[in-house]
């Protein structure tokens, strides 16, 4: 069993590594609430992420409902195979492949 993190990578990015799954799920929920500021524009890459699951779907998704509840704009590089094929199936890929404006 591995870890995840989520660290600054420069303004406005955020760098993704470790295990997006169900055992890690929770920690980076918070990471990533920490994370996202108001009202400012971030890109997350997901670049070193090594695996995912549907409760790694799950979390990206809320990192983007909050983002909007903070005026916010998210989005994401690099989404891993497996969490971008759960959200194909899901029909939320769209949510995922957002550019900012």
């Amino acid at each position: 069993m591995s870890g995840f993190s989520l660290a600054s990578a420069g303004p406005g990015r955020l760098a993704a590594s470790g295990e997006l799954e169900f055992h890690t799920a929770a920690d980076a929920l918070a990471a990533g609430l920490k994370l996202i500021t108001a009202g400012q524009p971030v890109v997350v890459d997901l670049h070193g992420v090594t695996a995912g699951d549907s409760a790694g779907l799950a979390v990206l998704v809320e990192w983007l409902s909050v983002a909007r509840e903070r005026k916010a704009r998210l989005s994401y590089e690099s989404v891993p195979p497996q969490i971008l094929a759960l959200a194909r199936t899901s029909g939320l890929d769209e949510l995922l492949l957002v550019q900012p404006a």
